[in-house]
């Protein structure tokens, strides 16, 4: 029985040049996905344009309406037909695409949208009177007169009226909303001098403004970490870390939640590459990897981070939406990303969120009586000690208690450093220490969990990760863009103690393999480094097993929960997580203590 192929006629087949309307349908399938990527594509043309305040108004989750107005430069009479021109632009002259200093660049954007949506542009330029011309459905009109004062206006009326069917995969208008917001706080991120505002203008009228920042001024950073608090929240930008790294031609700066401050899903995060904000799997990979050894797998960190180098460095010019980079040397970046954030972690010492403390003062219930409560006056110092002298037999009572022993006031622990002297221990776990302004409540075996971690892993730095020899080499068959990949990495890999050889082909041979790991399969462990170097550019497969186990040594080796301290004890622990870095969370990324304000404290019973 004969089977024809379906897309084969019997008849040759014509080649036939596509009319333009045609083409730039076909071009707004890339560059126009949804309302969202209009959105981008217009106020990204604002920003070019110098603009300073940039108003979008949506109707109907940008479907019906997505109208634009900013006070940039503007466009003359004469250049709105050319403005609607397939590859016409002002950003490029086409000699040189690696150098690029603008958003938009591709000539695209205005021709697309006017092939499957009602497309009109008021726009005046400075010596120029103002104009407005009209596409829809790709058919230009003629250019009239205009009121305007200056800047640009475009209004896109019905979007995909040419193209119904893509209306069929368009979500519901709350979630188009939402994704039109989320471009406009992308952008607003990415220019903390420009103000910023979206309205939701569905059923008529002046509308609802869902999103408003106001130009940021000062220098670069602080414009940028006020930016950053208005956008992703105050609560990041009081538990942040400050970024700023360089490395071999790329600059790194921006701010990272601190691990206790993380989420649940990988939503909050934030990278730009010259300014242009993007979605690229190495750097979000990177950026789990600085991460790595403070998270569990089920958080996610929070960060805003901006790479800038020199435009020959970087290719932006991958996808017709732009929101894809590949950089010359993508070993490079992500070094610098895993190593910055590290550092900045480091640096952060024992310092927890906040909102660590905010959590704990909201698990508190106070009694509500219904009477009303009046502020009792503060007693004095010397009222305040008499009061205590005169509880001492009670509070003595409890020193024999295994589950709440109270400790004298200690000796050579001063209470102006940042955790206190410890003065109580409770269920056998739980250091109470005095701040100067407050308390501090320790977890034991947490804390000392990670300060056996991190010791463990300064004696490995040192003395080097041991290796053992395999008594016959293990090999492994791959393909040869493979063992070229994993060849690459092969000094990376030695330093951690696997020791692998190309083997003739695509296979590789492996010698040795970490002594911690005990009997591993060998093979397994490749191909998982594989899989992590091929997705990401770079593989911690192998240094997070090697952590994994140092973590469960460091939990057998550290304070149970259960054991009485004494005094000097707990005080010597308290003065070693000030001495080391990462001490505010365990090894899983919990917190290691809570410091509650005394004024907290007191609004709690009524006090304030």
């Amino acid at each position: 029985m004969m089977h024809h192929a379906p897309h084969i006629g019997q008849d040759s087949p014509i080649i036939r040049q596509l009319d333009e309307a045609a083409i730039n349908r076909i071009a707004a399938g890339e560059v126009v996905e949804r309302p969202a990527s209009a959105v981008k594509e217009l106020v990204e043309n604002a920003i070019d344009a110098g603009a300073r305040r940039i108003l979008v108004d949506i109707a109907d989750g940008g479907k019906t309406l997505i109208r634009i107005s900013d006070d940039g430069c503007g466009m003359a009479p004469g250049d709105l037909p050319l403005a609607l021109a397939r590859h016409a632009t002002s950003k490029i002259d086409g000699t040189d695409l690696l150098n690029i200093h603008s958003f938009g660049f591709r000539g695209e954007a205005l021709a697309s949208l006017g092939a499957v949506g009602r497309l009109t542009i008021t726009s005046r330029a400075s010596g120029h009177d103002g104009a407005e011309i009209a596409v829809t459905g790709g058919k230009v009109g003629a250019v009239r007169p205009a009121a305007l004062n200056g800047g640009t206006v475009i209004t896109l009326r019905d979007l995909f009226h040419a193209t119904p069917a893509r209306l069929k995969f368009m979500r519901t208008d709350r979630a188009e909303a939402q994704a039109i917001g989320d471009v406009i706080k992308r952008l607003a991120m990415a220019e903390p001098s420009i103000s910023f505002t979206l309205r939701d203008v569905s059923g008529g009228g002046e509308g609802r403004q869902t999103f408003r920042a106001d130009a940021e001024t000062g220098d670069l950073f602080h414009a940028l970490h006020a930016r950053l608090a208005r956008v992703i929240g105050r609560d990041f930008a009081d538990n942040s870390m400050r970024i700023d790294a360089e490395r071999d031609g790329f600059r790194m700066t921006g701010c990272a939640g601190l691990p206790t401050y993380s989420r649940g899903t990988a939503v909050a995060q934030f990278l730009f590459v010259n300014g242009r904000p993007v979605r690229d799997r190495m750097l979000i990979g990177a950026l789990r990897a600085g991460y790595m050894d403070v998270l569990s797998r089920d958080r996610h960190p929070v960060a805003a981070l901006f790479i800038d180098c020199e435009g020959a460095l970087v290719d932006v010019n991958v996808h017709p939406a732009k929101s894809e980079v590949r950089f010359r040397d993508p070993g490079t970046v992500r070094g610098l990303i895993v190593s910055g954030l590290r550092h900045a972690l480091a640096e952060a010492g024992h310092r927890a969120s906040s909102t660590v403390a905010a959590g704990t003062l909201g698990a508190f219930t106070p009694e509500q009586t219904g009477a009303r409560v009046y502020q009792m006056d503060r007693p004095s110092q010397q009222a305040r000690a008499a009061s205590y002298a005169a509880q001492a037999p009670g509070f003595a009572d409890m020193a024999g208690d295994y589950s709440a022993r109270s400790e004298p006031a200690p000796t050579g622990a001063p209470m102006n450093t940042p955790l206190g002297a410890a003065r109580a221990q409770v269920h056998e776990n739980y250091i109470i220490a005095q701040t100067e302004d407050g308390i501090v409540i320790v977890d034991q075996h947490a804390a000392h969990e990670r300060l056996v971690y991190e010791r463990l892993k300064r004696e490995q730095s040192g003395n080097g990760i041991a290796a053992q020899a395999l008594l016959i080499p293990e090999i492994v068959d791959l393909s040869e863009a493979e063992c070229a990949t994993l060849i690459d990495a092969a000094p990376d890999l030695a330093v951690l103690g696997l020791s692998i050889e190309a083997f003739g082909g695509g296979a590789v041979a492996v010698r040795e393999t970490p002594a911690l790991l005990g009997n591993v399969d060998a093979r397994a462990l490749i191909l998982d480094v594989l899989d992590e170097l091929t997705d990401q550019g770079g593989s911690d497969t192998l240094r997070a097993r090697i952590d994994a186990i140092l973590s469960r040594m460091s939990c057998h080796g550290s304070i149970r929960s259960g054991r009485r301290m004494q005094a000097d004890e707990m005080n010597a622990l308290l003065r070693e997580m000030e001495a080391t870095p990462l001490s505010g969370q365990c090894n899983h990324g919990r917190p290691t203590y809570v410091a509650l304000k005394l004024s907290d404290i007191e609004r709690l019973f009524g006090r304030s």
